[in-house]
């Protein structure tokens, strides 16, 4: 007999489960749409229905016409179930743009607020500027903070989840062993950590220019370096999270000793060495692009010798990973576009044998922000659905 009641809440658990998942997926659904995507009969999606309403997962939205007799009921996910909230942690020295921002969106995706902070991490303790800026990403939004199901942090450095520390980031203070517990602890939910270039190619793929690749690399430009090797929708993290961090590839001179790595030849500082060489103006890596760019003719010869070195990263992406699709992004490439896209694939020709389709990102907002809303929606929905099992 307990048997048949286990598996009787299970069942339920299986119907609800399938009905919520739909309208999470579609938005606004009738019992009778419903019915036709789950398969189930009509009793048993209304009684799924029903419990979803009860619990608070599920709200009425509106009516339409039927035909002879009451309006249908429109159902859809209550966007007040749970939310998700994206921070993206840059060092921003050579920029000057915001250290931190910050975004929270309902489960059904809408954003409620977006932030930007002026934090000096040199001075400030990234537990107190994180816990201050979900507080207020919270008090704009109008949420609960037990209402909150994620956090999500994007960060330029590879997070080993084994020991809970970043490692090579150049944030000050975010490489110290214990922080994302004690981070966990001050905001009161759960926390997740990623390089902010996988996430960056979470955005690329769902608004981007790798929507319909199959799989993709995501060459990253801006004051520092970075891929993301996204292979059939799974982005590979490497054993301790440091897969993809190509500006430490080492560059060797003829004789075999190590002189640079790629982070010398084509970083921030790099690009605005360039520039400064080609007499092309500007304060930021991407300032300097965008003017080269808006220069014409007179820019050609600082993107050409941009290319050629890019290529060498480029070059190094094909060679090992032959990925169908290179997806060229950061600030730099998005200042470039085009014209440094046809720049870089004509400098890919000096090496046919390397040949891959490169295309320039195709996401003008902050990509690490958007791909942490997308990865902390995604994560906070399996959660709402995997506590209907529990």
């Amino acid at each position: 007999m307990t048997h048949l009641a286990g598996s009787s809440r299970l069942l339920r658990a299986m119907n609800e489960s399938a009905a919520l998942s739909h309208l999470l997926d579609r938005g606004k659904l009738t019992r009778a749409e419903l019915r036709d995507l789950t398969g189930l009969s009509k009793p048993t999606i209304s009684e799924a229905v029903r419990r979803l309403t009860d619990a608070g997962l599920v709200i009425v939205v509106g009516h339409v016409s039927a035909g002879p007799g009451p309006n249908a009921e429109v159902y859809a996910a209550n966007p007040g179930a749970a939310y998700g909230i994206a921070l993206s942690v840059r060092d921003t020295l050579m920029t000057g743009s915001p250290a931190l921002t910050g975004a929270v969106c309902d489960v059904s995706g809408a954003v409620r607020a977006r932030l930007e902070a002026p934090v000096d991490f040199r001075a400030a303790d990234p537990v107190d500027a994180v816990g201050d800026i979900v507080d207020d990403l919270r008090k704009r939004s109008g949420m609960s903070a037990d209402a909150t199901g994620y956090v999500q942090i994007g960060v330029a450095g590879a997070y080993d989840p084994h020991t809970g520390t970043v490692h090579h980031v150049d944030v000050p203070g975010w490489n110290r062993p214990g922080l994302i517990g004690r981070i966990q602890e001050r905001v009161g939910t759960r926390v997740g950590v990623d390089n902010d270039v996988n996430l960056a190619a979470i955005a690329e793929r769902r608004r981007g220019a790798a929507t319909d690749a199959e799989s993709f690399a995501l060459l990253w430009f801006g004051e520092g370096l970075g891929l993301a090797i996204d292979l059939n929708g799974t982005l590979l993290r490497g054993a301790r999270g440091g897969a993809g961090e190509i500006g430490y590839m080492p560059l060797f001179s003829a004789a075999g000793a190590r002189n640079a790595d790629l982070q010398d030849l084509v970083g921030g500082r790099a690009v605005l060495d360039l520039g400064a060489s080609h007499r092309v103006p500007g304060q930021t890596p991407a300032e300097v692009v965008n003017a080269a760019v808006a220069a014409g003719p007179d820019g050609k010869a600082f993107l050409a010798e941009l290319a050629e070195r890019i290529a060498v990263g480029l070059a190094a992406v094909v060679a090992v990973l032959d990925p169908p699709l290179v997806v060229l992004g950061g600030e730099v490439a998005q200042a470039g576009g085009p014209a440094l896209c046809e720049a870089v694939v004509g400098a890919m020709r000096a090496a046919p044998a390397l040949e891959t389709a490169v295309a320039i990102t195709s996401v003008t907002d902050d990509a690490v922000l958007l791909g942490a809303l997308d990865a902390a929606l995604a994560t906070v929905r399996e959660g709402l659905l995997a506590s209907l099992h529990g």
